[in-house]
């Protein structure tokens, strides 16, 4: 973005001349990230009033700030642009912005794998046009309208992350962006406690049409059966379905695995064999969006291939990584929910890369009234057979542990209520370079410590 602060203004509707009208190429809510040339937008909250950072907004470089026009003392002789609400100022720019752009929009959402998916759509993308995409976890109220602004106003495509805890969330951030595509990854059981059940869930993902354009196009998980009510509900709707079910348009028929990573055979509106640098039949069946939107902006199956061979992840998603005595830890750390939870271990199940298999799980979060019997249910697909030995952290994970004694020895299984150095001890004294652990759990668990000491 490169708009003058009077431009600004008149995107908010104030009709105000400034002695210096500074250029803005960029928006910033935090000064410790704070570029140069930003305009600086203060929030105040309970506990922190951002307009106490507005002077050290403009020491680092700030090229104006807005200011609350109920907020008392506003510094004299620098460019302030005075507006009722931080927030809806932010999400009013954003709005303007998008409007200029010329830019594809990709919107994606899911209880799982969107940011996974995301990076996928923007690798498979980016060898061929300029791409943008999320970064990080921005992609709420606040979160996607940063990314919008900072979009470079020759960008071909915006890949853009739509998270949300409740109702009318992804309906909003979806309007904002008006995409022409979007994507529903998936319906797991996050956020259960806000939204009751999974139909809630899929409820409230499938407002991801709201803003999508009148030509647009939805792909989605056709998998899952709480999606088809909605899909036979809005028979104007382009939608095309991936998964792995018959039914599909575009279904995975084989995947094998290797330390490389995955390669899998399509069927449908791609009949191809593909490989990815990332480990998962789950994350193949996330590529099978990034392949539908490719094939949809003219890429060729080749084009695809290449592209698919340098995808990089975002860290902690199914992330391989070697430790010190030549085991491989599958570091999927980032987030974890009973159907996450259930297609990593399938994966670990599955594979042929390592005969000695482990398992770190820690707590699911946010899921609600019914947590003791999701976390119970894992034992159905943990086998005494198939795995070594499990490592259990967090309190919730009491309840798995307790449903695996029955079949699994003492040796063979830990549980840890808060403390990562049991866990760590227990392996170190146990794996070797057989061995192949998988690491998951809720972001607030964060089990990576658990494999730092064994990094190279």
């Amino acid at each position: 973005m490169k708009k003058s602060l009077a431009e600004i203004a008149n995107w908010l509707g104030e009709e105000v001349s400034f002695e210096n009208n500074p250029l803005v190429t960029g928006v910033s809510i935090n000064t410790r990230t704070l570029q140069p040339g930003d305009l600086f937008i203060p929030f105040r909250g309970e506990n922190v009033n951002g307009h106490r950072f507005v002077q050290d907004a403009f020491d680092k470089g700030a090229a104006a700030s807005l200011w609350l026009k109920d907020e008392p003392n506003p510094p004299k002789d620098v460019p302030l642009l005075f507006v009722e609400s931080g927030e809806k100022a932010l999400q009013q720019m954003a709005v303007a912005y998008r409007e200029e752009l010329n830019a594809t929009f990709i919107g994606i959402t899911g209880s799982n794998g969107k940011t996974s998916t995301k990076d996928l759509v923007a690798g498979i993308l980016s060898p061929y046009f300029r791409v943008k995409k999320t970064e990080g976890n921005f992609n709420n109220e606040l979160g996607l309208p940063l990314t919008i602004l900072a979009l470079d106003e020759d960008t071909e495509f915006a890949v853009l992350e739509m998270g949300m805890s409740s109702f009318g969330e992804i309906e909003f951030l979806s309007k904002l962006a008006k995409p022409k595509y979007a994507v529903i990854t998936n319906i797991g059981e996050a956020h259960m406690q806000d939204l009751g059940s999974r139909e809630g869930i899929a409820k409230a993902k499938f407002e991801i049409i709201a803003g999508l354009q009148e030509a647009g196009k939805l792909f989605y998980d056709g998998d899952e059966p709480l999606l088809r009510p909605f899909i036979e509900n809005t028979p104007s709707l382009h939608s095309i379905s991936f998964g792995t079910e018959e039914a599909n348009d575009l279904r995975i028929v084989e995947v094998t695995f290797t330390e490389q990573g995955s390669k899998f055979r399509t069927d449908g509106l791609i009949n191809e064999e593909m490989s990815i640098p990332i480990l998962g039949e789950h994350q193949v069946k996330n590529t099978l969006a990034a392949l539908l939107i490719a094939q949809e902006v003219g890429l060729t199956s080749e084009q695809m291939r290449v592209a698919l061979k340098e995808i990089v992840l975002t860290d902690m998603r199914m992330q391989v990584i070697e430790a010190d005595n030549g085991a491989i830890f599958i570091n999927d750390a980032y987030n974890a929910a009973p159907t996450s939870m259930k297609a990593a271990i399938s994966f670990v199940e599955k594979s042929t890369i390592k005969s000695d298999k482990w398992l770190v799980l820690g707590d699911m979060l946010e899921l609600g009234e019914n947590e003791k019997q999701y976390h119970e249910e894992m034992s159905a697909y943990i086998s005494d057979k198939v795995f070594t030995g499990v490592c259990l952290y967090g309190p919730r994970m009491e309840w798995l542990y307790k449903k695996l004694l029955e079949q699994f020895k003492d040796k063979q299984l830990v549980w840890v209520e808060n403390e990562y150095e049991q866990i760590i001890s227990h392996l170190r004294q146990r794996i070797d370079a057989d061995s192949i652990v998988l690491v998951k759990g809720s972001r607030g668990m964060k089990l990576e410590q658990i494999i730092e000491p064994f990094k190279k």
